[in-house]
């Protein structure tokens, strides 16, 4: 069944103040993942290492092609919850939306399982779909054109981090009730402001987490420069680099680095903070914008319950 919706209607910004971070606890939340919602798991049985029946939970992937106006731009492999968030977001982050460009409106035809970007400015990217780069992401992510094409000119403001912050917004969003929590294999993307988290979305491939992130700002016209995001994968360049387009001064993951993305998050002046468990971080770039303002040593640790897999000990940095 088509659906139309009208894009640039923003949302309330009000949230409410800080609360206790409990399991059930949402409140904080423009966006909140919803484990239970239709189609997003499946019950799949098997059998476990006994030899006993087992029946599991598992994340449904279905295909979701992404146009803009009469142009097919790319096939992404996605869960399906806000298709319009993210083919906003993923065209935003390939450039091939302006950012004056005046949107008409987000066609999605779940039937057909595509979603239809349409401009006032006519468009079209034949070139630059012929230069295609597949990136490491999880459910293989696609970046057309040159990757660093347009970041030659983004400098990031240079904002304080207070890691009060950090640990908060960690164990906030770690207790969160989500997809990972219930099936695995799937990662998530938390836009911030403060200690506060905003807007959660999941999927299999952290780059469509992104997207999801950078369609909603657009939708919504959120400012960027007061804002952290949050990630459960991995730093890469390609993370750096959509963090870095869509005006977002900092970047942290419970995961680990890849040596470009550091350069390149070094080149932009963003802040870049991973290995984020219990009372552990690094950062490897932007250090200088650190407040210190809490003792690691009274940050609570994580318990095994709400450990994800790159969360398992390890020797602490030198």
């Amino acid at each position: 069944m088509a659906k139309s919706y009208g894009v640039g209607q923003s949302s309330s910004w009000l949230v409410k103040g800080l609360q206790l971070a409990v399991e059930t606890d949402l409140s904080e939340y423009i966006i909140a993942p919803d484990p239970s919602a239709a189609r997003l798991t499946r019950a799949v049985e098997g059998v476990d290492q006994n030899g006993d029946v087992s029946n599991i939970s598992v994340v449904e992937e279905r295909p979701l092609t992404i146009f803009l106006n009469s142009q097919e731009i790319v096939t992404a492999m996605t869960i399906g919850d806000y298709p319009e968030y993210l083919a906003l977001g993923f065209l935003r982050n390939q450039g091939m939306l302006l950012p004056d460009d005046q949107i008409t409106r987000v066609d999605y035809d779940d039937d057909l399982e595509t979603v239809v970007v349409r401009t006032a400015r006519e468009t079209s990217y034949e070139d630059k779909l012929k230069k295609k780069t597949r990136t490491s992401g999880c459910a293989v992510g696609t970046v057309f054109g040159d990757m660093m094409e347009g970041l030659e000119d983004v400098r990031l403001p240079q904002v304080q981090v207070r890691t009060s912050w950090l640990y908060d917004l960690a164990a906030k969003i770690n207790r969160t009730p989500s997809l990972y929590l219930e099936a695995g294999a799937i990662h998530g993307t938390v836009l911030c402001r403060e200690d506060r988290p905003l807007v959660y979305m999941e999927d299999v491939g952290r780059h469509n987490a992104v997207d999801k992130i950078a369609g909603w700002m657009l939708s919504e016209g959120a400012a960027a420069e007061d804002k952290i995001l949050y990630t459960t994968g991995r730093l890469t360049s390609e993370m750096v680099i959509k963090t870095a387009m869509m005006g977002i001064p900092v970047l942290a993951s419970r995961s680990g680095f890849t040596a470009w993305g550091v350069e390149i998050a070094r080149e932009v002046g963003l802040t870049l903070i991973g290995r984020m468990r219990g009372q552990r971080f690094v950062c490897l770039s932007g250090e200088d914008r650190l407040v210190r303002d809490v003792d690691p040593a009274t940050v609570a640790v994580e318990d095994k319950k709400h450990r994800r897999k790159s969360a398992a000990d390890l020797p602490a940095p030198d």
